[in-house]
């Protein structure tokens, strides 16, 4: 049997459970017992990126505040309030959270919102 050319040289190409090698010439699939040449397999370096969206997905964790102000729980999240006027409308006050977007040792981000014109902006603290 051929297999497919490209990332999914390690998977079966039956069932696509993970191969497992049997020994030094075969890899065999531990659901279906489909196998394939060891060759096929040895040498080939594989990589992938796992997200923090991925780690959430696979712990089953939501996240707690999305960029655009909604928890998926819990409706609108109560944002804190700075007494700084709004660069379009002269609101006295804005709304504010941070996120750290950067790497750990830089600073965070600071995102504004108006609540009566609703202009948004952010700071690179």
């Amino acid at each position: 049997m051929a297999y497919s050319q490209g990332r999914d040289f390690l998977f079966c190409d039956m069932c696509g459970t993970l191969l497992s090698l049997e020994s030094h010439t075969l890899a065999k699939c531990p659901l279906c017992g489909c196998k394939r040449g060891a060759e096929d397999i040895i040498n080939k370096e594989t990589s992938y990126t796992v997200t923090a969206e991925d780690i959430r997905r696979e712990l089953g964790i939501e996240p707690f505040v999305q960029l655009d102000g909604i928890s998926s729980d819990e409706g609108t999240v109560q944002r804190a309030v700075v007494n700084e006027p709004c660069p379009r409308c002269r609101h006295p006050q804005l709304e504010y959270y941070t996120k750290q977007l950067r790497s750990a040792d830089e600073g965070q981000t600071v995102f504004y919102e108006c609540p009566k014109c609703r202009h948004k902006f952010s700071i690179n603290t």
